[in-house]
């Protein structure tokens, strides 16, 4: 069964006005833990979770669901990705330093996976009360506006994102290097408004590290359904799930391919 994609965007605003914007700028010292050093979770992350898990797996019987938050209580949650079933993925506040510091960028971010593909992105931006959208085959959209990736250009002409250990920490220094040839190298601390910019062909690309899925797994859609190409650095297609390192995010292949060959370790 395939989820009604206004009724996942309503739900995704009613957790916004519920668990989210209320604390936004009011956040209690005792309302933010530390996961580990320097990887915050607040009040907000795990009741946005919990109203998300219950509503979403409602609306699709026998669907189950992949959170964040519920990761880093159990790993276990990761086995989930092993069924072929229909599967939720929710990163409730991403972007969660912006959140804690009073500041945005953060979303909320939804994938919907079926046989192991993401079939259904969803990301909202709780203060611009906008929700990005793409289902498999029907375009990206961000309200009733199509988005469209950027044209190509010259590695001097593109912006976007680069993390430095992409291709590797032991070519990171090489990396590091290599950006100032850019246009513009920018960092917005939010995965989810990262990709809503690439899909609207605000900036020409992305190379990640960490592929935690609730970072990806949507945006990877959107940004396909825009009209633009990703790939590992590998080759490889990316896949909701996996954790190998490195995925580089384009207008087109040819795109890709482009700034691949100028990246990568000789």
């Amino acid at each position: 069964m395939r989820p009604d994609p206004d009724r996942v965007a309503a739900l995704l605003r009613e957790t916004a006005e519920a668990d989210i914007l209320p604390r936004f700028r009011t956040l209690a010292d005792d309302q933010v833990m530390e996961k580990k050093p320097g990887d915050l979770v607040t009040v907000a992350d795990i009741e946005a979770e919990r109203r998300l898990t219950a509503s979403l797996s409602a609306l699709v019987p026998g669907s189950i669901v992949v959170g964040e938050e519920a990761v880093h209580r159990d790993a276990s949650v990761l086995q989930r990705f092993e069924d072929d079933g229909p599967l939720w993925i929710i990163d409730p506040v991403d972007g969660t330093q912006n959140f804690v510091d009073g500041r945005t960028p953060f979303v909320i971010i939804v994938a919907f996976v079926l046989g192991g593909e993401t079939r259904g992105a969803w990301i909202h931006d709780p203060v611009g009360d906008e929700t990005a959208i793409a289902m498999e085959g029907e375009g990206a959209w961000l309200g009733e506006t199509r988005l469209r990736v950027s044209p190509g250009a010259a590695i001097n002409e593109m912006t976007g994102l680069i993390n430095s250990n992409a291709y590797g920490r032991p070519h990171r220094d090489l990396v590091r290097s290599k950006k100032e040839a850019f246009g513009e190298v920018i960092r917005y601390r939010c995965a989810g408004h990262a990709y809503t910019r690439l899909a609207a062909g605000d900036n020409h690309f992305s190379i990640y590290n960490r592929l935690w899925s609730w970072d990806h797994a949507a945006g990877i859609l959107l940004h396909r359904e825009a009209g633009g190409y990703s790939a590992r650095v590998d080759g490889k297609p990316y896949r909701a799930g996996e954790r190998v390192e490195g995925l580089l995010s384009a207008p087109s292949r040819e795109c890709w391919t482009q700034i691949h060959e100028f990246l990568k370790p000789d």
